[in-house]
């Protein structure tokens, strides 16, 4: 899935507080809700996995996903709320929220059900989350609520951009949850990151970065190899190549001299490598430039 394709439509946004006995009855969903707890104690059910939702728990609905809302106790239940369509569809407008089990559905809502980009990579997220600091997730969602409802020119692209701040966030905090053990030693990653982007024409090795790092060799190389998809040799290589391929397209400098601005010992050795990372020798940049 490409994440650059991401056009989402918000259906309804809503900040409702809804008093105890309240309840939704089992439905399936054609669309997305993204429920917030702000206030409050409810009982949900998913897939007949049931939860007890408590103030700063999120929770995601997803498409076809049967599943009951219920207030628990005596306290009236704040829940700030989206329905959305990850991409929009030509009929993202006419669709509804659906109140009704898939038994019950016409053809017609039938053909109104939406893929579940959530359930696989690169989403792949669950249908409950407690975070480590949901008052970030809160402002979000309150912000796009209070556009959404506002009708101000132009609010529907505002929305949008509002809508992917929220889902990135999301996103990043389970990534982070998923992945502590990255979390916890990101700053020691990025002081490396930082160093291999300002340090592109020295020679590095493993030894010292991960001394940067504080980590033994191995850990560092797993670590950053999950953190930036690359090993930390490799990146340095792809930083060179970029530097490589800048000063080729908008400066005159010959590439042995590039060659040797971005490290390389000799010209064979930087064309060896520029090849094995681009797929073209360092001449196909330079008979490209304009």
């Amino acid at each position: 899935m490409d994440l650059n394709a991401l056009s989402p439509y918000i259906r309804v946004a809503l900040d409702n507080v809804i008093v105890p006995t309240w309840k939704v009855k089992e439905r399936d969903l054609f669309d997305y809700e993204l429920l917030y707890i702000k206030e409050g104690e409810v009982i949900i059910t998913v897939l007949d996995q049931v939860y007890n939702g408590q103030p700063g728990d999120i929770f995601l609905f997803k498409p076809r996903q049967r599943h009951s809302i219920a207030v628990k106790g005596s306290i009236p239940l704040r829940q700030p709320h989206i329905h959305f369509d990850l991409f929009y569809r030509p009929d993202s407008p006419e669709v509804k929220v659906s109140f009704k089990p898939i038994e019950e559905m016409s053809p017609q809502e039938h053909a109104w059900f939406r893929e579940d980009d959530c359930s696989v990579p690169p989403f792949d997220l669950p249908n409950h989350f407690r975070l480590r600091n949901p008052l970030v997730f809160e402002k979000l969602l309150l912000d796009l609520i209070r556009e959404f409802n506002m009708g101000l020119p132009f609010s529907q692209a505002s929305v949008k951009g509002l809508f992917i701040q929220l889902w990135i966030f999301l996103l990043r905090e389970h990534h982070w949850n998923q992945n502590s053990h990255i979390h916890s030693n990101w700053e020691q990653l990025t002081k490396v990151k930082q160093f291999l982007n300002h340090h592109f024409n020295e020679e590095v090795n493993v030894d010292k970065l991960a001394e940067m790092a504080n980590l033994s060799n191995n850990h560092f190389i797993r670590l950053f190899k999950k953190a930036f998809g690359s090993s930390p040799i490799k990146y340095h290589q792809m930083v060179r190549i970029e530097k490589a391929k800048e000063m080729i397209q908008f400066t005159s400098i010959p590439l042995t001299e590039i060659a040797e601005e971005v490290g390389f010992q000799s010209i064979h050795a930087f064309s060896r490598a520029f090849k094995q990372l681009e797929g073209v020798p360092p001449s196909f940049y330079r008979s490209q430039k304009q």
